[in-house]
C-alpha cells in the first residue's frame, strides 16, 4: 500500500478520517444531514479547501451505492427542475472558490450552512408553504444555493432538507430523489475541481479507496435506518441534525 502518512499524522486522525467515511455512507443511503456533521471534521484534518478535494471522490462512491440501492424511488421532475440553477450556483462558487484566501473559505462554508439553517426557520414558521414551493423564486434560490454550498464544501445537506421536506416526500422517496440530486452535481464537480482548483490528486484518491470499506458499511446502516424510522421521527431527525451540523460548523 502506498505511503499516505503525509495526508494523516497519527492513529486519531485516521480514526476520524474512517468514521467521518462510515457518516457519509449512512447520509447517502438514509440519514442525509448526518454527512453535514463531516465538513468541519475534514477542514481540521485537511484544510478547508483541500478537504474538498480529497472528500469528494468519497462522496461519489457513496452517491453510486445509493442511487444504485434507490433507483426506482427517486422523482425525477424534483431533480431536473432546480438542476440549471444549481449549475450556475457551481460556476459561481467556483470562480469565488478559486480566489479567496483558506482563511475566507471556511467563512464560506459556514455560511453555507447557516443559509440552510435560515431557508429551513422561514419555511417551517409560514402557513403558506405550498405558495412558496410554487412561486417562480423557490426553485432558482434552492437551485443556486444547492449548486454554491455542495461547490464550496459539500455543504449542500441542510438546504437540500429545506427543499425535500417542502415537497412533502415519504422518506425513502426524500433519501432517493436527494441522492440523485446530489449524485449529479458531485460527478459534475470532478473535471471543475481537477482542473480549475486542482485539488484532487493521486495520493488523495487512494486515501478514498482505504475508506471504501467503511462507506459500503455506513450505506448499509442507513438503509436499516431508513427502513426502521417512522415518517414523523424521519422528518424530525433530519431537522435536528440540520441544526446540529451547523452549530458544529460555527465553533
Amino acid at each position: 500500500m502506498p505511503d499516505l502518512s503525509h495526508l494523516l499524522h497519527s492513529t486519531s486522525d485516521w480514526a476520524l478520517f474512517f468514521f467521518c467515511a462510515t457518516l457519509i455512507g449512512m447520509s447517502k443511503t438514509g440519514i442525509p444531514n448526518i454527512g453535514t456533521l463531516t465538513v468541519p471534521v475534514f477542514a481540521l484534518l485537511f484544510g478547508a479547501k483541500n478537504s474538498t478535494g480529497i472528500v469528494l471522490p468519497m462522496l461519489c462512491m457513496a452517491d453510486l451505492l445509493a442511487v444504485i440501492y434507490y433507483r426506482k424511488k427517486f422523482h425525477r421532475a424534483l431533480v431536473f427542475k432546480p438542476m440549471p440553477w444549481a449549475l450556475l450556483g457551481l460556476v459561481i462558487a467556483l470562480v469565488l472558490g478559486h480566489q479567496v484566501p483558506e482563511s475566507g473559505f471556511r467563512v464560506m462554508m459556514a455560511g453555507c450552512i447557516l443559509l440552510g439553517i435560515g431557508a429551513m426557520y422561514v419555511t417551517s414558521r409560514t402557513d403558506k408553504l405550498e405558495d412558496i414551493t410554487a412561486s417562480r423564486w423557490f426553485a432558482p434560490f434552492i437551485g443556486l444555493a444547492l449548486g454554491f454550498s455542495t461547490m464550496i464544501g459539500n455543504a449542500a445537506g441542510p438546504i437540500l432538507t429545506v427543499y425535500l421536506l417542502a415537497m412533502r416526500l415519504p422518506k425513502f422517496a426524500f433519501v432517493a430523489t436527494g441522492a440523485w440530486f446530489i449524485m449529479t452535481l458531485n460527478y459534475l464537480k470532478i473535471p471543475l475541481q481537477a482542473f480549475v482548483w486542482d485539488n484532487l490528486t493521486v495520493s488523495g484518491f487512494l486515501l478514498d479507496l482505504t475508506a471504501l470499506p467503511f462507506i459500503i458499511l455506513g450505506g448499509t446502516i442507513g438503509i436499516q435506518l431508513v427502513k426502521i424510522l417512522p415518517e414523523q421521527r424521519f422528518r424530525t431527525l433530519m431537522i435536528a441534525l440540520t441544526v446540529v451540523a451547523t452549530l458544529v460548523l460555527l465553533i
